[in-house]
């Protein structure tokens, strides 16, 4: 599952960066932050949730799973309803989440 996240995510910024030259500007704050919170859950959490896994310490990976929900979530907010994210944002959300309970499962 935090492959799935990768995965996911991956897909999210692919279209974060097809978007940034056809976003209206009144939107690109909030391009430029999704763009931010994707780096994050690339660089930080999935390794995290990796790592932790591996390690037999699931309560790390439950962090991590935990926070690329919350960055999915941030991105999504920041457009104030808006987002031209949002079917990528609730997939990366949503599975986050199950891989959440998936590892509160080994605790």
């Amino acid at each position: 599952m935090v492959n799935v996240i990768k995965s996911k995510a991956n897909i999210a910024v692919n279209k974060i960066n097809q978007l940034k030259g056809s976003i209206p500007p009144a939107q690109k704050v909030a391009l430029k932050s999704c763009a931010d919170k994707y780096n994050a859950i690339l660089v930080a959490d999935v390794p995290q949730a990796t790592e932790a896994l591996q390690k037999g310490d699931p309560k790390f990976a439950v962090d991590a799973a935990n926070d690329a929900a919350i960055e999915a979530n941030g991105c999504e907010n920041g457009f104030s309803g808006k987002s031209p994210l949002t079917a990528e944002n609730n997939v990366v959300r949503d599975a986050s989440t199950i891989t959440s309970a998936i590892c509160r499962l080994l605790l």
